[in-house]
């Protein structure tokens, strides 16, 4: 809950204005910074892959992925959890996730991904269903290109610029403090990506009904014939 709370004041106090700070990064320095997703895999199980370059610089930096996801995917927390404790990689939800609900009953959240001491992850996204269609077998759901953030250990936050802001975010995955992150604009290699579902066809529905109606009869009577027939009272 606490970190819930850390998350929901991140996203209500963005601050787009100039930093008092020293600069932590040199202005030519963030034009080396590159950020790329894509979705692997097929299906309704996929993994989003993120990778993150920058050239080199004297001190350690520490990355932060702000994900929006729209309510035609969603991440499973206590996946993310074992993938935690397994690979080490960190990622926040920022509210709690019904896993079964579809698509049209869900809503869309925001994801933190914390990159700390690496430079590429692969995150576990699944698709909803969607509402059937008589029209359509296929839904395509668009994800936005997600946020990169910048911080150090080693020095201050890089004051705003053309192509950066400063913003408040949770230092760590498991800490209860914020700090200043640097946000990277017009990131090089950015865009989006989107991954196709199958659809339901609505125009089946009196028949897929029937067939199950059918089925669960037949089976009911064949059941009942043999218990009948065989067991004992």
């Amino acid at each position: 809950m606490v970190r819930f709370c850390l998350l929901a004041t991140f996203l209500c106090f963005i601050h787009r204005g100039d930093s008092k700070e020293a600069d932590c990064f040199p202005s030519e320095w963030f034009k080396s910074v590159s950020m790329s997703m894509k979705i692997s895999k097929a299906g309704f199980h996929r993994d989003l892959q993120y990778s993150v370059q920058w050239s080199k610089i004297d001190h350690e930096v520490k990355a932060l992925l702000v994900q929006q996801l729209p309510s035609g995917v969603y991440m499973d927390e206590y996946q993310l959890e074992t993938l935690r404790r397994d690979t080490g990689l960190e990622v926040l939800l920022d509210s709690k996730v019904d896993v079964e609900a579809p698509e049209y009953l869900s809503s869309g959240f925001t994801v933190l991904v914390f990159l700390s001491g690496r430079r590429e992850a692969a995150v576990p996204v699944h698709g909803r269903y969607h509402r059937p269609s008589a029209s359509s077998k296929r839904v395509k759901v668009y994800l936005d290109p997600a946020r990169l953030l910048l911080r150090s250990d080693q020095c201050r936050t890089a004051r705003a610029g053309l192509h950066r802001v400063v913003v408040e975010a949770p230092c760590t995955f498991s800490n209860h403090s914020i700090c200043s992150w640097t946000e990277i604009l017009d990131l090089q290699d950015s865009g989006g990506v989107s991954l196709e579902l199958p659809v339901a066809d609505s125009s089946m529905l009196l028949t897929v009904c029937a067939g199950t109606v059918l089925t669960a009869v037949l089976s009911c009577v064949y059941l009942l014939r043999n218990i009948w027939k065989h067991g004992s009272f």
